[in-house]
Protein backbone atom coordinates (compact mmCIF):
# COMPACT_ATOMS: atom_id res chain seq x y z
CA UNK A 1 0.00 0.00 0.00
CA UNK A 2 1.27 3.26 -0.79
CA UNK A 3 0.28 7.13 0.22
CA UNK A 4 -1.77 8.92 -2.25
CA UNK A 5 0.11 12.11 -2.21
CA UNK A 6 -1.29 12.60 -5.83
CA UNK A 7 -4.82 12.72 -4.89
CA UNK A 8 -4.08 14.80 -1.21
CA UNK A 9 -2.16 17.20 -3.42
CA UNK A 10 -5.03 17.82 -5.70
CA UNK A 11 -6.76 19.42 -2.90
CA UNK A 12 -3.82 21.59 -2.22
CA UNK A 13 -4.19 23.24 -6.00
CA UNK A 14 -7.78 23.34 -5.58
CA UNK A 15 -7.50 25.62 -1.92
CA UNK A 16 -4.58 27.71 -3.26
CA UNK A 17 -7.00 28.77 -6.19
CA UNK A 18 -10.08 28.92 -3.48
CA UNK A 19 -7.47 31.65 -1.48
CA UNK A 20 -6.60 33.21 -4.95
CA UNK A 21 -10.48 33.56 -5.57
CA UNK A 22 -11.17 35.38 -2.35
CA UNK A 23 -8.30 37.59 -2.50
CA UNK A 24 -9.75 38.33 -5.64
CA UNK A 25 -12.86 39.60 -4.11
CA UNK A 26 -11.37 41.32 -1.31
CA UNK A 27 -9.50 43.13 -3.99
CA UNK A 28 -12.41 44.14 -6.03
CA UNK A 29 -14.49 45.42 -2.78
CA UNK A 30 -11.62 47.84 -2.14
CA UNK A 31 -11.35 49.16 -5.66
CA UNK A 32 -15.19 48.85 -6.77
CA UNK A 33 -18.58 48.67 -4.63
CA UNK A 34 -19.67 45.40 -3.65
CA UNK A 35 -22.31 45.38 -1.07
CA UNK A 36 -22.42 42.08 -0.08
CA UNK A 37 -20.05 40.18 2.32
CA UNK A 38 -17.96 41.61 5.24
CA UNK A 39 -14.68 43.23 4.46
CA UNK A 40 -13.04 41.80 7.79
CA UNK A 41 -14.90 39.00 7.50
CA UNK A 42 -13.37 37.59 4.12
CA UNK A 43 -10.23 38.74 5.36
CA UNK A 44 -10.19 36.15 8.51
CA UNK A 45 -11.62 33.37 6.31
CA UNK A 46 -9.03 34.17 3.09
CA UNK A 47 -6.25 34.41 6.41
CA UNK A 48 -7.09 30.85 7.81
CA UNK A 49 -7.90 29.31 4.67
CA UNK A 50 -4.33 29.81 3.53
CA UNK A 51 -2.62 29.00 6.35
CA UNK A 52 -4.69 25.74 7.04
CA UNK A 53 -6.31 24.17 3.65
CA UNK A 54 -3.24 25.49 1.35
CA UNK A 55 0.48 25.65 3.01
CA UNK A 56 -0.14 23.54 6.39
CA UNK A 57 -1.92 20.87 4.09
CA UNK A 58 0.71 20.45 1.25
CA UNK A 59 3.22 20.54 4.23
CA UNK A 60 1.23 17.89 5.70
CA UNK A 61 1.15 15.86 2.80
CA UNK A 62 5.15 16.43 1.59
CA UNK A 63 6.03 15.82 5.01
CA UNK A 64 4.16 12.24 4.82
CA UNK A 65 5.40 11.52 1.67
CA UNK A 66 8.84 11.89 3.31
CA UNK A 67 8.55 9.30 5.76
CA UNK A 68 6.64 6.77 3.14
CA UNK A 69 9.90 6.66 1.08
CA UNK A 70 12.13 5.84 4.66
CA UNK A 71 10.55 3.55 6.38
CA UNK A 72 10.52 0.09 5.36
CA UNK A 73 7.17 -2.02 6.06
CA UNK A 74 4.19 0.09 6.00
CA UNK A 75 1.40 -1.29 7.36
CA UNK A 76 -2.52 -0.28 6.56
CA UNK A 77 -2.80 1.56 10.04
CA UNK A 78 0.23 4.35 8.92
CA UNK A 79 -1.80 5.37 5.66
CA UNK A 80 -4.81 5.41 7.89
CA UNK A 81 -4.35 7.79 10.29
CA UNK A 82 -2.59 10.43 8.34
CA UNK A 83 -5.32 9.50 6.01
CA UNK A 84 -7.93 10.48 8.72
CA UNK A 85 -5.97 13.48 9.95
CA UNK A 86 -5.65 14.85 6.68
CA UNK A 87 -9.42 14.14 6.40
CA UNK A 88 -10.17 16.36 9.22
CA UNK A 89 -7.42 18.96 8.56
CA UNK A 90 -9.26 19.74 5.36
CA UNK A 91 -12.77 19.75 7.06
CA UNK A 92 -11.50 22.26 9.52
CA UNK A 93 -10.25 24.37 6.74
CA UNK A 94 -13.31 24.17 4.96
CA UNK A 95 -15.34 24.95 7.83
CA UNK A 96 -13.37 28.07 8.66
CA UNK A 97 -13.79 29.59 4.76
CA UNK A 98 -17.69 29.17 5.38
CA UNK A 99 -18.04 30.40 8.47
CA UNK A 100 -15.62 33.29 9.15
CA UNK A 101 -16.98 34.75 6.03
CA UNK A 102 -20.93 34.41 7.15
CA UNK A 103 -20.24 35.39 11.14
CA UNK A 104 -16.62 36.35 11.52
CA UNK A 105 -15.22 35.24 14.93
CA UNK A 106 -18.27 33.53 15.95
CA UNK A 107 -19.21 30.39 17.82
CA UNK A 108 -18.44 28.11 14.88
CA UNK A 109 -15.57 29.93 13.23
CA UNK A 110 -13.65 29.48 16.66
CA UNK A 111 -14.94 25.95 17.09
CA UNK A 112 -13.51 24.97 13.74
CA UNK A 113 -10.23 27.39 14.38
CA UNK A 114 -9.63 25.53 17.59
CA UNK A 115 -9.82 21.95 15.99
CA UNK A 116 -7.81 22.70 13.35
CA UNK A 117 -5.42 23.04 16.22
CA UNK A 118 -6.14 20.30 17.91
CA UNK A 119 -5.68 17.92 14.52
CA UNK A 120 -1.74 20.09 14.07
CA UNK A 121 -1.40 18.69 17.45
CA UNK A 122 -2.32 14.95 16.90
CA UNK A 123 -0.29 15.25 13.82
CA UNK A 124 2.60 16.77 15.53
CA UNK A 125 2.36 13.77 18.17
CA UNK A 126 2.30 11.23 15.14
CA UNK A 127 4.19 12.43 13.09
CA UNK A 128 7.09 13.04 15.93
CA UNK A 129 6.76 9.19 17.13
CA UNK A 130 7.27 8.10 13.23
CA UNK A 131 10.07 10.45 12.80
CA UNK A 132 12.10 8.25 15.61
CA UNK A 133 12.11 5.33 12.86
CA UNK A 134 14.36 7.69 10.52
CA UNK A 135 17.90 7.25 10.92
CA UNK A 136 20.08 10.16 12.51
CA UNK A 137 21.67 10.90 9.44
CA UNK A 138 18.82 12.25 7.52
CA UNK A 139 19.38 16.10 8.63
CA UNK A 140 15.52 17.01 7.52
CA UNK A 141 14.91 14.89 10.96
CA UNK A 142 15.59 18.33 13.03
CA UNK A 143 14.18 20.31 10.43
CA UNK A 144 10.78 18.40 10.89
CA UNK A 145 10.90 18.13 14.52
CA UNK A 146 11.62 21.99 14.89
CA UNK A 147 8.43 22.38 12.57
CA UNK A 148 6.01 20.33 14.48
CA UNK A 149 6.89 22.23 17.97
CA UNK A 150 6.67 25.72 16.52
CA UNK A 151 3.33 24.94 15.28
CA UNK A 152 1.88 23.64 18.37
CA UNK A 153 3.19 26.53 20.78
CA UNK A 154 1.75 29.56 17.57
CA UNK A 155 -1.40 28.02 18.47
CA UNK A 156 -1.04 30.41 22.33
CA UNK A 157 -1.68 33.16 19.94
CA UNK A 158 -4.50 32.05 19.09
CA UNK A 159 -6.50 31.16 22.02
CA UNK A 160 -5.32 34.56 22.99
CA UNK A 161 -7.18 35.85 20.31
CA UNK A 162 -10.20 33.99 20.33
CA UNK A 163 -10.42 34.63 24.28
CA UNK A 164 -10.19 38.50 23.03
CA UNK A 165 -13.12 38.29 20.14
CA UNK A 166 -15.50 36.11 22.99
CA UNK A 167 -15.06 38.35 25.64
CA UNK A 168 -14.97 41.36 23.57
CA UNK A 169 -12.07 42.20 26.01
CA UNK A 170 -9.77 43.62 23.58
CA UNK A 171 -6.39 45.50 24.45
CA UNK A 172 -4.68 46.43 21.37
CA UNK A 173 -1.33 46.55 21.87
CA UNK A 174 -1.88 42.33 23.56
CA UNK A 175 -4.34 41.90 20.60
CA UNK A 176 -1.14 43.37 18.15
CA UNK A 177 1.25 40.79 19.87
CA UNK A 178 -0.70 38.18 19.78
CA UNK A 179 -1.32 38.29 16.30
CA UNK A 180 2.31 38.56 15.52
CA UNK A 181 2.93 35.84 17.80
CA UNK A 182 1.37 33.12 15.49
CA UNK A 183 2.34 34.50 12.37
CA UNK A 184 5.61 34.76 13.90
CA UNK A 185 5.62 31.12 14.80
CA UNK A 186 3.37 29.85 12.10
CA UNK A 187 5.83 30.70 9.04
CA UNK A 188 9.13 31.26 10.58
CA UNK A 189 8.68 28.28 12.73
CA UNK A 190 6.23 25.65 11.04
CA UNK A 191 6.34 26.60 7.68
CA UNK A 192 9.89 28.31 7.62
CA UNK A 193 11.39 25.22 9.01
CA UNK A 194 9.00 22.07 7.10
CA UNK A 195 10.33 23.79 4.23
CA UNK A 196 14.02 23.55 4.59
CA UNK A 197 13.31 19.97 5.85
CA UNK A 198 11.92 19.23 2.29
CA UNK A 199 14.93 21.47 0.62
CA UNK A 200 17.22 19.02 3.01
CA UNK A 201 15.55 16.32 1.84
CA UNK A 202 15.61 17.06 -1.63
CA UNK A 203 19.01 18.05 -2.15
CA UNK A 204 20.30 15.43 -0.13
CA UNK A 205 22.72 16.90 1.63
CA UNK A 206 24.73 15.29 4.09
CA UNK A 207 26.75 16.35 7.27
CA UNK A 208 30.04 14.86 5.53
CA UNK A 209 29.55 17.20 2.48
CA UNK A 210 29.51 20.12 4.56
CA UNK A 211 29.59 20.14 8.57
CA UNK A 212 28.17 23.90 8.44
CA UNK A 213 24.45 21.67 7.30
CA UNK A 214 24.17 20.74 11.23
CA UNK A 215 24.77 24.22 12.00
CA UNK A 216 22.43 25.98 9.81
CA UNK A 217 19.96 24.01 11.76
CA UNK A 218 21.11 24.56 15.01
CA UNK A 219 21.47 28.93 14.72
CA UNK A 220 17.94 28.72 12.71
CA UNK A 221 16.53 27.13 15.61
CA UNK A 222 18.17 29.48 18.48
CA UNK A 223 17.48 32.64 16.63
CA UNK A 224 13.69 31.88 15.70
CA UNK A 225 12.22 32.59 19.43
CA UNK A 226 14.26 36.02 19.81
CA UNK A 227 13.15 36.75 16.63
CA UNK A 228 9.61 37.09 17.70
CA UNK A 229 10.70 40.44 18.45
CA UNK A 230 11.04 41.85 15.82
CA UNK A 231 6.94 41.78 14.88
CA UNK A 232 6.95 43.72 18.75
CA UNK A 233 9.68 46.66 18.32
CA UNK A 234 6.59 49.10 18.20
CA UNK A 235 6.38 47.97 22.21
CA UNK A 236 8.46 49.63 24.72
CA UNK A 237 10.94 46.87 25.00
CA UNK A 238 13.84 46.42 27.26
CA UNK A 239 17.04 46.80 26.18
CA UNK A 240 18.20 43.59 26.44
CA UNK A 241 15.32 41.71 24.92
CA UNK A 242 16.12 44.90 22.49
CA UNK A 243 19.80 43.19 22.12
CA UNK A 244 18.64 39.62 21.78
CA UNK A 245 16.47 40.98 18.96
CA UNK A 246 19.41 42.49 17.10
CA UNK A 247 21.76 39.52 17.61
CA UNK A 248 18.79 36.74 15.85
CA UNK A 249 18.40 39.33 13.11
CA UNK A 250 22.13 39.33 12.36
CA UNK A 251 22.18 35.51 12.97
CA UNK A 252 19.63 34.90 9.99
CA UNK A 253 21.40 36.57 8.13
CA UNK A 254 24.56 35.18 8.02
CA UNK A 255 23.20 31.65 8.32
CA UNK A 256 21.10 31.93 5.62
CA UNK A 257 23.68 34.09 3.30
CA UNK A 258 26.50 31.45 4.18
CA UNK A 259 24.07 28.25 3.34
CA UNK A 260 22.78 29.68 0.27
CA UNK A 261 26.88 30.03 -0.79
CA UNK A 262 27.18 26.92 -0.01
CA UNK A 263 24.36 25.37 -1.82
CA UNK A 264 24.89 27.40 -4.70
CA UNK A 265 28.63 26.09 -4.94
CA UNK A 266 27.90 22.23 -4.25
CA UNK A 267 24.76 21.90 -5.57
CA UNK A 268 24.76 23.83 -9.12
CA UNK A 269 25.35 20.13 -11.32
CA UNK A 270 22.48 18.65 -9.66
CA UNK A 271 19.73 21.44 -10.00
CA UNK A 272 20.98 21.47 -13.63
CA UNK A 273 18.96 18.47 -14.39
CA UNK A 274 15.91 20.24 -14.10
CA UNK A 275 14.11 22.12 -16.62
CA UNK A 276 15.30 25.59 -16.31
CA UNK A 277 11.37 26.96 -15.72
CA UNK A 278 11.84 25.46 -12.19
CA UNK A 279 15.33 26.16 -11.63
CA UNK A 280 14.48 30.15 -11.80
CA UNK A 281 11.53 29.56 -9.62
CA UNK A 282 13.87 28.57 -7.13
CA UNK A 283 15.93 31.38 -7.74
CA UNK A 284 12.96 33.86 -6.97
CA UNK A 285 12.26 31.83 -4.01
CA UNK A 286 16.00 32.21 -2.96
CA UNK A 287 15.86 35.71 -3.84
CA UNK A 288 12.46 36.52 -1.82
CA UNK A 289 13.82 34.75 1.14
CA UNK A 290 17.06 36.90 1.26
CA UNK A 291 15.11 39.93 0.87
CA UNK A 292 13.01 38.73 3.91
CA UNK A 293 16.03 38.43 5.97
CA UNK A 294 17.47 41.52 5.19
CA UNK A 295 14.02 43.70 5.62
CA UNK A 296 14.29 42.03 9.17
CA UNK A 297 17.31 43.47 10.36
CA UNK A 298 16.91 47.09 8.65
CA UNK A 299 13.58 46.58 10.79
CA UNK A 300 15.50 46.30 14.20
CA UNK A 301 16.22 50.02 13.15
CA UNK A 302 14.17 51.79 15.62
CA UNK A 303 12.61 54.82 13.26
CA UNK A 304 12.35 51.84 10.14
CA UNK A 305 10.71 50.01 12.49
CA UNK A 306 8.20 52.54 13.80
CA UNK A 307 7.53 53.24 10.22
CA UNK A 308 7.27 50.02 8.68
CA UNK A 309 4.41 48.92 11.67
CA UNK A 310 2.71 52.40 11.47
CA UNK A 311 1.36 51.59 7.80
CA UNK A 312 -0.86 49.28 6.39
CA UNK A 313 0.59 48.28 3.32
CA UNK A 314 4.21 47.98 4.43
CA UNK A 315 2.81 44.92 6.89
CA UNK A 316 0.37 43.76 3.52
CA UNK A 317 3.49 43.58 1.37
CA UNK A 318 5.54 41.67 3.92
CA UNK A 319 3.38 39.32 4.21
CA UNK A 320 2.75 38.41 0.56
CA UNK A 321 6.33 38.64 0.36
CA UNK A 322 6.30 35.82 2.74
CA UNK A 323 3.30 33.87 2.06
CA UNK A 324 3.51 33.70 -1.77
CA UNK A 325 6.91 34.63 -2.89
CA UNK A 326 8.63 32.29 -0.53
CA UNK A 327 6.36 29.67 0.69
CA UNK A 328 3.74 28.75 -1.73
CA UNK A 329 6.11 29.42 -5.30
CA UNK A 330 8.60 26.82 -2.82
CA UNK A 331 5.75 24.20 -2.60
CA UNK A 332 4.72 24.66 -6.42
CA UNK A 333 8.58 24.35 -7.42
CA UNK A 334 8.43 20.79 -4.79
CA UNK A 335 5.78 19.49 -6.01
CA UNK A 336 6.43 19.87 -9.56
CA UNK A 337 10.56 19.03 -9.30
CA UNK A 338 9.55 15.54 -7.14
CA UNK A 339 7.30 14.88 -10.15
CA UNK A 340 4.28 14.46 -7.59
CA UNK A 341 2.19 15.87 -10.34
CA UNK A 342 3.46 16.01 -13.64
CA UNK A 343 4.71 18.88 -15.34
CA UNK A 344 3.10 19.21 -18.36
CA UNK A 345 3.00 22.17 -21.12
CA UNK A 346 0.13 24.05 -19.86
CA UNK A 347 0.41 23.51 -15.87
CA UNK A 348 4.01 25.02 -16.52
CA UNK A 349 2.40 28.20 -18.11
CA UNK A 350 -0.10 28.19 -15.43
CA UNK A 351 2.36 28.16 -12.88
CA UNK A 352 4.61 30.82 -14.82
CA UNK A 353 1.47 33.05 -14.98
CA UNK A 354 1.16 32.46 -10.95
CA UNK A 355 4.91 33.40 -10.09
CA UNK A 356 4.29 36.54 -12.48
CA UNK A 357 1.23 37.52 -10.67
CA UNK A 358 3.82 37.20 -7.27
CA UNK A 359 5.83 39.30 -8.58
CA UNK A 360 3.31 42.19 -10.14
CA UNK A 361 1.50 42.15 -7.02
CA UNK A 362 4.47 42.37 -4.74
CA UNK A 363 6.29 45.33 -6.95
CA UNK A 364 2.59 47.24 -6.49
CA UNK A 365 2.90 46.37 -2.73
CA UNK A 366 6.46 47.70 -2.18
CA UNK A 367 5.61 50.75 -4.33
CA UNK A 368 2.51 51.36 -2.25
CA UNK A 369 4.34 50.82 1.23
CA UNK A 370 7.41 52.89 0.43
CA UNK A 371 4.88 55.83 -1.00
CA UNK A 372 3.13 55.85 2.07
CA UNK A 373 6.18 56.85 4.33
CA UNK A 374 6.06 60.46 2.62
CA UNK A 375 1.96 60.33 2.45
CA UNK A 376 2.26 60.35 -1.79
CA UNK A 377 -1.03 58.54 -3.24
CA UNK A 378 -0.65 55.98 -5.99
CA UNK A 379 -3.34 56.62 -8.45
CA UNK A 380 -5.18 53.66 -9.82
CA UNK A 381 -3.45 51.33 -7.22
CA UNK A 382 -6.43 49.50 -6.09
CA UNK A 383 -7.13 48.41 -9.86
CA UNK A 384 -3.77 47.58 -10.39
CA UNK A 385 -3.66 45.33 -7.42
CA UNK A 386 -7.16 44.28 -8.70
CA UNK A 387 -5.40 43.57 -12.01
CA UNK A 388 -2.50 41.56 -10.06
CA UNK A 389 -5.14 39.38 -8.40
CA UNK A 390 -6.45 38.63 -11.71
CA UNK A 391 -3.15 37.36 -13.10
CA UNK A 392 -2.46 35.36 -9.93
CA UNK A 393 -5.95 33.66 -10.10
CA UNK A 394 -5.75 33.03 -14.07
CA UNK A 395 -2.14 31.30 -13.11
CA UNK A 396 -3.31 28.91 -10.44
CA UNK A 397 -6.57 28.34 -12.41
CA UNK A 398 -4.52 26.95 -15.56
CA UNK A 399 -2.63 25.28 -13.03
CA UNK A 400 -5.35 23.37 -11.50
CA UNK A 401 -7.69 22.95 -14.55
CA UNK A 402 -4.85 20.91 -16.28
CA UNK A 403 -3.71 18.97 -13.39
CA UNK A 404 -7.08 17.50 -12.75
CA UNK A 405 -7.41 17.53 -16.91
CA UNK A 406 -4.21 15.25 -16.76
CA UNK A 407 -4.93 13.21 -13.67
CA UNK A 408 -8.02 12.20 -15.58
CA UNK A 409 -6.33 10.66 -18.53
Amino acid sequence: MHFNSRFWLKFSLINLLIVALIGLLMRYKIGFEFPFFDQKHLQHSHSHFAFTGWISHTIMVLMIGFLEFRIKNLDARFLKKYNLILIANLICAYGMLVFFIIQGYGLLSIIFSTASIVVACIFAYFYYQDLKAIPKEYLSKNWFKAALFFNVISSFGTFVLAYMMVTKNIHQDEYLASIFYYLHFQYNGWFFFACMGLLFSFLNLKTNENPFYKNVFKLFFISCIPAYFLSTLWWDLPLWIYCFTVLAAFVQVYTWFRFLFIIVKSKRDFLHQFQPFLRYLLLFVAFALSLKFLLQLVSTIPAISQLAFGFRPIVIAYLHLVLLAIFSLFLLFYIFAKALILLQKNIKIGVITFSIGVLINEIILAVQGISSFSYTVIPFVNVLLFGAAIVLVSGIGITVFFSLKAEKK
